[in-house]
């Protein structure tokens, strides 16, 4: 699969975003080294704190359906269904998939592919444990 076919994906997962109060619908494809792709939607809540984004749902269904290695993440986000402008992942889902993907990850955006390292070059991880 290439980068627009998962971005496509991305932007398909995006219709399922719950997300009455920000009006940002964001949809993610997280490709596995084993082939397969799991979507995830942004889910909000009215205790804010409580919303997830769409990357880290993608990740926990993968992770909870056995898969652990990851190729790329392609992510979509938009107020107006225009999936043009890139729509980068926020720290939190930064961190989580830094717990499973290297630092030359593929991340997709509208804008093209970017790397992990480009977005937390400075990463806290296992290794930081020892």
């Amino acid at each position: 699969m290439n980068s627009n076919e998962l971005f496509g994906k991305a932007v398909e997962a995006s219709a399922n975003s719950y997300s009455p109060y920000s009006k940002f619908k964001v949809g993610a494809a997280l490709l596995t080294e084993s082939g397969n792709i799991y979507t995830g939607c942004n889910i909000e809540n009215a205790s804010y704190s409580l919303t997830m984004c769409a990357e880290r749902t993608a990740v926990f269904k993968a992770v909870s359906q056995g898969e652990k290695n990851f190729k790329a993440i392609a992510i979509a986000g938009s107020p107006n269904d225009d999936f043009s402008n890139p729509c980068p992942p926020c720290g939190a889902c930064l961190q989580v998939l830094s717990e499973f993907c290297g630092d030359d990850f593929i991340i997709i955006l509208s804008d093209g592919e970017h790397k992990l390292s480009d977005f937390l070059p400075h990463r806290f991880n296992s290794e930081n444990l020892h």
